[in-house]
């Protein structure tokens, strides 16, 4: 059986890992059996996931996509580790960029924005001097969030639930000892379970938790497909949004998230078709290697 060669990047946005390799022409999908032993840490590269940049031409969803912005030149093809598909990442999309200005498949220069496509739809990734911003556009809220329970966890714990293109739960947790104690290699039990899974991410809002207008929290999460990981960025965005819908009135729209691998900047702010919210955040690539899948 022959071998094929493929070349890809290994990059990180606060600590969330991914396998990034350029398919312009749309001409080598990957399988989940790829994936798989690509995102494994032992046998493969290792990440939390695997993205392909493929023109948006040349997939469906991004021809679905340049209907609405002929702009798009670039679709995200994102997988989680265990091969299955996924809408959006917030640190991925990030990495994403900086992937494709390094491998010169794109030149944006510092202030500069760039219409990326993906599964939850296109969003806009500016340059900046402290990593990129992510619009990452409008969002609901569920408040009836499931009940949730985890290892570590005595008994089980309400949520709210927010969805920011891809889902997730929200439970805020009384201190930083509970947060720790917390074991999250196996996914918490929701009930009832939503019907796509979802991103769940347990928070312990700082004391005080507003400093001069900007509101701060620490994060852990286990993501659907991948299990825990170091970061989340679209989970550290529904999680300033879980703050603020539980702090009411008066609360901030200027959030920073520490999460095990870094911090992200969260902001909410107002648009003509309703309100966005944003994620900033460094975006790392480690270095290239090639491999025989």
């Amino acid at each position: 059986m022959s071998e094929t060669k493929l070349t890809v990047t290994k990059g990180q946005g606060t600590g969330n890992d991914f396998v990034f390799f350029s398919d312009p022409d749309g001409k080598n999908p990957i399988t989940p059996e790829q994936v798989r032993w690509l995102t494994d840490r032992r046998f493969g590269v290792g990440g939390d996931g695997v993205i392909r940049a493929v023109r948006a031409e040349h997939i469906a969803e991004g021809r679905e996509l340049l209907e609405q912005d002929s702009d798009v030149e670039w679709f995200m093809d994102y997988y989680n580790s265990d091969g299955s598909l996924s809408q959006m990442c917030g640190n991925g999309i990030r990495v994403f960029v900086r992937y494709l200005i390094e491998e010169g498949l794109t030149d944006l220069k510092m202030g500069q924005t760039i219409p990326v496509g993906t599964r939850a739809g296109i969003r806009d990734v500016q340059l900046s001097k402290t990593g990129f911003t992510v619009d990452m556009g409008r969002w609901r809220i569920e408040e009836e969030g499931p009940l949730v329970e985890a290892e570590g966890l005595k008994v089980g714990r309400p949520s709210v639930g927010i969805n920011v293109g891809n889902p997730h739960v929200v439970v805020a947790l009384a201190a930083q000892t509970e947060l720790d104690a917390l074991k999250l290699h196996d996914a918490p039990k929701l009930d009832p379970e939503p019907a796509e899974g979802a991103n769940v991410e347990f928070v312990v809002p700082a004391d005080p938790m507003v400093v001069d207008g900007v509101g701060y929290a620490k994060m852990r999460v286990h993501e659907r497909g991948s299990g825990e990981t170091m970061s989340c960025g679209t989970g550290a965005v529904a999680t300033a949004l879980a703050l603020r819908y539980w702090a009411g009135e008066g609360a901030p729209n200027h959030w920073q998230i520490e999460v095990p691998g870094g911090k992200l900047a969260v902001w909410m702010f107002p648009t003509e078709e309703g309100e966005h919210v944003s994620l900033s955040g460094p975006a790392e690539l480690v270095y290239e290697t090639e491999v025989a899948l």
